[in-house]
C-alpha cells in the first residue's frame, strides 16, 4: 500500500526543534499541528543529525524530523554537466533526505543520519536567490521573452524530493508565487511523488517547471521502495501537462538489466501515450555512478542489493558501469526518445 505524506508523517519518531526556529509562523503550526508527537527543542541540529556512528538502514524504519535554520551559503552552483539548457545552474535544499527509500539514492552515503532535516528560513533563502538573479540580470539583461538559455535555472529536490513533504513545509505554496515574478529565473521541482495539488491549483507560471524521476516500473518495484507506482507518476505528469505546466522528464539514474532495451521502451510508449508533448520542457538521462568511498558506505548498509553489485566497476574514482554500457543505456533511450522528443530537449548529465 502506497502511504500518503499526511500517513507517514504520524511515523515519525518525535520531533526536534532548534530554539532559533521556533519563532516562524510555519513551524508554530507544526507544532501545534502534531503537538502528539513528542518534541525535543535543541542548540543545534548537528547535536542529532551529526552524530557519528548512527545506522542510516535501522533510522529509515523510524526517523524523526529535524527543523532548523540554514546558515551560510544556501544557493549553490551544480555539478559540472548538470543542466537542462541554461548557462546559469544553481540548486538549494530546504531539506536533507527523503521520505523515499531508493536502494540507489547517493543520500544514504552521504549523511550519517537518516532523519529529515527541514531548513525553515525560506526568506533566507529567497533573499540569496534574488541576490544571484539582480547579479546576473545586470550582467546580461532578460525579460519574459528572454531565451530560456539565458536565464537562471535553480533546482530543488537535490538533496530532498521536492514535493512529497508539501503538506509539512509549505515549500512550493512559498515557491511557486514568489518565482512568478522572477523574469530571469526558472525553478525546477524533482519529484517522485504525486502530491501535485498544490501546483494544480496554483496559477500557472512559465518559470516553474515540474520535472519527475523515472524507472521502468519492473525496477522501480525491486529498488524504489515506498515510491508511488509508475502508473501514477504518469497520470499526474499528464494531469499537469494538460494544465499547460512545462514537465521535465528525469531518467536518473539509469539502471542497467539483460532486458533494459524492452524495459526503458515500454516505459517511454507508456509516458508519452496521450501526453500533450507541447509542454514538455526537456529530458535528462543520467547513469548510475556513485564515488567510491560512498558506494562502500551503501553497500555495507544493503550487502544483499544486486543494483549495488551487478555489472559496475571501479573506474577511477568511481564506481559506475563500463562505458560501452553507459554508451549502450544512453544510445538505446536517446534512440527511442527520438520517436517522442527533438534532440534539442534532451540533456545528457555523464559527467
Amino acid at each position: 500500500m502506497i502511504l500518503t505524506g499526511l500517513q507517514k508523517i504520524k511515523m515519525f519518531s518525535r520531533i526536534y526543534i532548534e530554539e532559533e526556529a521556533l519563532v516562524y509562523s510555519r513551524v508554530k503550526e507544526v507544532i501545534e499541528k502534531y503537538k502528539n508527537i513528542p518534541q525535543v527543542v535543541c542548540h543545534h541540529y548537528g547535536e542529532i543529525f551529526n552524530i557519528k556512528n548512527q545506522n542510516f538502514r535501522t533510522q529509515k524504519q523510524f526517523p524523526a524530523l529535524i527543523i532548523a535554520i540554514k546558515k551560510g551559503k544556501k544557493i549553490l552552483e551544480t555539478p559540472e554537466g548538470f543542466g537542462i539548457g541554461g548557462h546559469n545552474n544553481y540548486y538549494f535544499s530546504h531539506m536533507q533526505n527523503c521520505l523515499y527509500d531508493c536502494r540507489y539514492c547517493f543520500l544514504q552515503g552521504m549523511y550519517n543520519s537518516a532523519n529529515y532535516l527541514w531548513f525553515v528560513n525560506y526568506e533566507d533563502f529567497i533573499t540569496d536567490i534574488i541576490k544571484v538573479d539582480n547579479k546576473n540580470f545586470l550582467e546580461k539583461p532578460c525579460d519574459s521573452k528572454c531565451s530560456t538559455k539565458n536565464k537562471n535555472y535553480f533546482f530543488s529536490g537535490y538533496d530532498c524530493d521536492s514535493l512529497v513533504l508539501e503538506s509539512i513545509t509549505g515549500f512550493a505554496k512559498e515557491f511557486l508565487p514568489f518565482f512568478s515574478k522572477l523574469n530571469n529565473s526558472i525553478i525546477e521541482f524533482r519529484t517522485k511523488s504525486v502530491n501535485t495539488k498544490i501546483i494544480e491549483n496554483s496559477p500557472l507560471t512559465e518559470n516553474c517547471l515540474i520535472a519527475f524521476s523515472f524507472t521502468p516500473d519492473e525496477i522501480s518495484k525491486e529498488v524504489e521502495h515506498k515510491v508511488p507506482p509508475v502508473r501514477t507518476r504518469i497520470q499526474a505528469i499528464k494531469r499537469l501537462s494538460d494544465l499547460g505546466w512545462k514537465i521535465g522528464l528525469r531518467f536518473d539514474p539509469i539502471i542497467y538489466k539483460e532486458n533494459f532495451k524492452s524495459l526503458y521502451n515500454k516505459l517511454i510508449d507508456d509516458i508519452f501515450k496521450d501526453l500533450n508533448t507541447d509542454n514538455l520542457h526537456s529530458v535528462s538521462i543520467g547513469p548510475l555512478r556513485f564515488p567510491k568511498k560512498m558506494h562502500e558506505k551503501i553497500s555495507k548498509l544493503y550487502p544483499d542489493e544486486n543494483i549495488l553489485t551487478d555489472s559496475l566497476i571501479q573506474r577511477g574514482n568511481l564506481i559506475s558501469y563500463k562505458k560501452e554500457i553507459e554508451e549502450e543505456l544512453k544510445d538505446a533511450i536517446v534512440h527511442k526518445l527520438s520517436n517522442y522528443v527533438t534532440e534539442t530537449k534532451i540533456f545528457s548529465c555523464m559527467n
